[in-house]
């Protein structure tokens, strides 16, 4: 990571002083030291976000609606992102109707949204990490359209200041979101998508599916192919390779979703 380096050596050289671009390398360093650390941190944990309460799932949802809404739309790219945070949150059907409600709720006119960041900050956000996170999803959801608008700026640092999350982490979590989307758009994204989706056709689902759906269906081609329950009916060699071989990729399919949509 470099880009800090690069930026605050720039800015510093403009003013034309050369210990200020010192001061700016120096800036630019510690900038990047922590948005590396942040970011293999937020590579490792991938889309796994782990068990929230219901209460953190409302207060999410409902300022995720009215962010989204604050441009005056809501895009396809924020519905879809939104229903991405619902998979990876594990919820149920019940759960992800609730999460659909809240947002709605958070979209209409006069939502008060300082009321609730601050009550969420008092029942479900009481530490960094879940504060940190929160800000995380709901970015995930406005950057998943170009461009971020002023507006939607302003609501964002509303969110932030209620958190007491700085400017320097919430540009560094900005840009590790950058970085995923950048990444998902090149070549190696699209293969990487390519994978997920044959993964989901490998257990017969598609994206849309519910954790639940996914693991019923990993189980059932299991016990359908797995050659330890077609071995007493004396399989010929061909039928128990392909046995094998389907044992093989129905396995690594799941564990790839698994691991994606944090299925427990």
């Amino acid at each position: 990571m470099y880009w800090g380096k690069v930026i605050g050596t720039l800015a510093g050289l403009a003013t034309l002083k050369p210990w200020f671009a010192v001061l700016g390398l120096f800036l630019g360093h510690q900038f990047d030291r922590g948005f590396a650390d942040r970011y293999r941190n937020f590579e490792e944990q991938g889309a796994k976000v782990g068990r929230v309460s219901d209460d953190f799932v409302r207060f999410l949802f409902q300022a995720m609606g009215h962010l989204a809404k604050t441009d005056g739309r809501v895009s396809e790219e924020e519905i879809r992102a939104a229903r991405m945070i619902m998979h990876r949150l594990g919820l149920g059907p019940s759960s992800v109707r609730r999460a659909i409600n809240w947002f709605e709720d958070g979209k209409r006119p006069g939502f008060p949204l300082l009321q609730s960041i601050r009550e969420a900050r008092r029942v479900s956000l009481k530490s960094a990490a879940h504060r940190s996170l929160f800000l995380r999803l709901l970015l995930e959801v406005v950057l998943a359209k170009d461009p971020l608008k002023k507006e939607e700026r302003a609501v964002i640092w509303i969110v932030c200041t209620e958190l007491d999350i700085g400017r320097v982490e919430l540009a560094q979590l900005e840009a590790m979101i950058r970085a995923q989307k950048g990444f998902r758009r090149s070549p190696a994204g699209d293969a990487d998508a390519a994978r997920v989706r044959s993964a989901y056709h490998a257990l017969g689902m598609t994206p849309d599916a519910s954790n639940d759906e996914i693991k019923k269906a990993y189980r059932r081609l299991m016990n359908r192919n797995h050659p330890d329950k077609i071995a007493g009916s004396n399989p010929d060699k061909a039928v128990l390779a392909e046995a094998e071989r389907r044992t093989r990729e129905v396995r690594v399919a799941y564990e790839m979703l698994k691991a994606r949509r944090s299925i427990r």
